[in-house]
């Protein structure tokens, strides 16, 4: 007789901060889920999904998720917790906020949350207990500012052709995206593109990646020269007669004058600058110039240094050269992010919001926390916090400030998570979280178009609670709770939010599972027009003036050395070079089975990664007197880290990579990567330039 529980499937959406927000069908069997499948039915998903996802009954029923409340016993950073009653645990942490906005103020309070679930209610409930509090607001830097600044630069919208159609392309260039370690669905369908219609698939990047053993043509560049790369092409384009000048003349701002500042930028200049032998970027612009259904992914590595807002924007004013726009399965396309419009006004608590009260930025944590002046904006001490959703005392830049400031005596943490995370280790009290599978919500995928629901499918183990339980209880004892959106579930909070779009409730789109909710082809490809106010792509953008999709408050203002940003699309210099001190630039490329400090508790993903390594070109090593395995110390002024040598041709000598975003404990020192990566803003609307980073190298 068979007394085995039946296995059932349920439905749900990767929670995780990847452009994909992949489909996705879970195996269920005796409330534990099995195997995790990509939605074969969902268009975009098309079945694909990572291998770290596919293994996700790793994270969901690791033994060392946390379970119960902790409450610190001993120093700060020591290790040594008590269990504690979920009442005690939320009344210490009132109580703590209590009294620091006593002594402050309310801003000397600063709840600090990101992306560890992109679901809109759970990710996003934390800003109605700040507005409702009037706590110090959080500008989001870490991410996206410097690709959707660059972007909505020239087409003044955040959104672009459908990302489906890169399966109609007859040229398909990834750039600056490891889309196989990443985003995997783009693969997808760019190889259908080669399968069905011979398309040529292009990789820009810094190294010889997974992806780029996927490429026709694969190009490797030094960091932060994108936008070299990109005016030599263009100076091609034009000059052998490529650009197409109907388009230009009723689409464009100012195409003469970009001809004639494109005059001097060749493709010898740019070997220069890029390291990209001329003879490749000829062929480069060849290509994309006498293929019209060119379609160009843009993502979001190569804006993380310190011109990354203007590398985005040079390679995006290609296809405006070539007129790609006007073709299904051509244009460019970094983001779908602006076409959602799900209204979040009652789980973020807008109406009470007051732009008044400072914000401070993300990035800078540790310059807040150590009391920098300038990054506390005239305001008080940050004296407590609520993390939810990050893990800032590892993927912060500055780490030792970030580490410094998480250790004074008189800053109390309350940290909601799933694992002891290194910022967990640092803080006053630990609250044990749910996972994706235990909660309801929904998501929004920024590399397609689809709303996707992903309801509760499992219980969660031990004491584990959803975010906004924490939220509400917090409210309760703050006194804020009989403001509007506080006490509602999640699916209360759905109902609302979908009701506003007209997509049902809760219950009828669960039926739905997903809303596909891309613009018609004219919208998407900005045929009608582009999103400025005369229609026009600007390659003349206005750099300072031009609303954004996170422009800074004004509190904070525009950010970097804005007034040196290019007329036209260009190479500007200020990246964090190398010199005599610093011979070599450091990138912190993404890890194929990690996600930002995901994941790398799993045993599939430690396993596949092995340890912190660092890859250099052999001459390199040679030259440093370094072997395959030999242990590397590589530092600068904001301090040092050892490493493995990993060595590797796959790269510009003078160009070293760490790839993945190690817990600080993996690292013999017990200090990670983002000791060495610093937070001065990227212009002009903020960003942190992970991949920009000078450093010096030796034997350790």
């Amino acid at each position: 007789m068979n007394t085995h529980a039946p296995l059932r499937i349920g439905h749900s959406a990767c929670p995780h901060d990847c452009p994909s927000t992949c489909a996705l069908d879970v195996e269920i069997v005796d409330g534990r889920i099995g195997r995790v499948h990509g939605a074969k039915d969902n268009s975009y998903t098309a079945g694909v999904i990572c291998a770290k996802v596919a293994r996700y009954a790793e994270r969901v029923h690791h033994p060392d998720r946390l379970v119960k409340p902790l409450v610190r016993a001993g120093a700060k950073g020591e290790g040594a917790w008590k269990e504690a009653s979920w009442e005690i645990a939320l009344d210490l942490a009132a109580e703590n906020l209590l009294k620091a906005e006593e002594r402050y103020g309310t801003e000397t309070v600063w709840p600090y949350q990101y992306a560890g679930t992109m679901g809109l209610v759970q990710r996003d409930s934390i800003h109605r207990l700040r507005h409702a509090k009037r706590y110090s607001r959080q500008f989001d830097t870490i991410c996206t500012n410097p690709a959707w600044a660059g972007y909505v630069m020239g087409t003044g919208a955040l959104r672009g052709p459908d990302p489906r159609e890169m399966a109609k392309a007859d040229c398909v260039v990834i750039w600056g995206t490891n889309a196989v370690a990443t985003q995997v669905n783009v693969m997808t369908h760019a190889v259908r593109a080669r399968k069905e219609r011979g398309a040529k698939i292009v990789v820009i990047d810094v190294y010889d990646n997974a992806t780029m053993k996927q490429a026709d043509l694969g190009i490797v560049l030094r960091p932060g020269t994108d936008g070299a790369l990109a005016c030599a092409v263009m100076h091609v384009l034009f000059r052998d007669g490529f650009a197409d000048w109907p388009y230009l003349d009723r689409y464009t701002d100012d195409p003469k004058g970009l001809e004639a500042h494109l005059a001097t930028r060749t493709p010898e200049r740019a070997e220069a600058i890029t390291g990209v032998p001329a003879a490749e970027i000829e062929a480069f612009a060849r290509l994309v110039g006498e293929t019209k259904r060119s379609y160009f992914r843009l993502g979001y590595g190569f804006t993380r240094n310190r011109n990354g807002a203007v590398n985005m924007h040079a390679a995006l004013s290609i296809a405006a050269v070539t007129g790609a726009w006007q073709y299904e399965g051509g244009g460019a396309f970094h983001s779908n992010s602006g076409i959602f419009g799900l209204d979040k006004a009652l789980i973020e608590g807008t109406a009470f919001a007051d732009p008044s009260v400072r914000s401070l930025d993300q990035s800078q944590i540790g310059r807040v926390l150590t009391g920098d002046a300038e990054a506390l904006h005239g305001g008080p001490p940050v004296t407590a916090m609520l993390i939810q959703n990050t893990n800032p005392a590892n993927v912060a830049p500055e780490q030792r400030l970030v580490k410094r400031g998480f250790l004074r005596d008189d800053l109390f943490v309350c940290v909601h998570e799933q694992f002891m995370t290194d910022t967990a280790k640092l803080a006053d009290v630990v609250l044990p979280a749910t996972m994706f599978v235990e909660h309801d919500d929904i998501y929004r995928g920024g590399g397609h178009q689809h709303i996707i629901l992903g309801p509760k499918l499992i219980d969660a183990p031990g004491e584990a609670r959803e975010n906004i339980f924490v939220i509400d209880e917090l409210a309760k004892r703050l006194g804020v709770d009989h403001m509007p959106g506080f006490g509602l579930s999640a699916r209360e909070h759905l109902d609302w939010m979908l009701g506003r779009k007209g997509l049902g409730t809760f219950d009828s789109f669960r039926h739905e599972r997903w809303a596909d909710v891309q613009p018609d082809f004219e919208t998407a490809h900005f045929l009608s027009g582009f999103g400025h106010p005369d229609g026009k792509f600007r390659f003349r953008p206005s750099w300072t003036g031009t609303p954004g999709p996170n422009r800074p408050p004004e509190s904070i203002g525009i950010q970097g050395p804005h007034e040196r940003l290019p007329e036209f699309p260009d190479h500007v210099d200020f990246i964090e070079a190398a010199d005599a001190q610093h011979p070599f630039r450091l990138a912190t490329s993404p890890a194929r089975t990690f996600l930002n400090s995901s994941f790398t508790e799993t045993p599939g993903s430690k396993k596949r990664e092995g340890r912190p390594e660092l890859m250099l070109h052999p001459e390199d090593a040679a030259a440093l007197g370094l072997a395959e395995g030999d242990r590397v110390e590589i530092g600068n002024h904001r301090g040092e880290v050892v490493l493995h040598a990993k060595v590797f041709d796959g790269l510009r000598r003078g160009i070293v990579i760490a790839e993945g975003i190690w817990p600080n404990g993996a690292h013999e020192r017990g200090e990670g990567i983002n000791v060495l990566t610093g937070a001065d803003a990227i212009a002009p609307y903020g960003g942190a330039a992970f991949h920009d980073t000078k450093v010096w190298i030796r034997p350790a």
